[in-house]
């Protein structure tokens, strides 16, 4: 009777300790998937600005080529 009620116990309590571990993953997971979309959100920024300043850059060409 004895050995029943604490292997009971013990699987309780193991159990609790798997839910742990899962959430945690889970918690891991999440936070790799955002830092992800951070940075892919990041390199479409960068790119959305090199471009601005390539334009900008052509602009100021062009109106210097027409004041010539």
């Amino acid at each position: 009777m004895k050995t029943i009620l604490i292997l009971s116990v013990l699987a309780v309590l193991g159990g609790c300790g798997i839910e742990t571990a899962s959430t945690a993953a889970t918690a891991a997971a999440l936070k790799k998937q955002e830092a992800e979309q951070g940075r892919a959100a990041l390199e479409r920024v960068q790119q959305s600005m090199a471009e601005a300043n390539r334009q900008t850059a052509q602009r100021a060409a062009q109106a210097e080529d027409a004041s010539k």
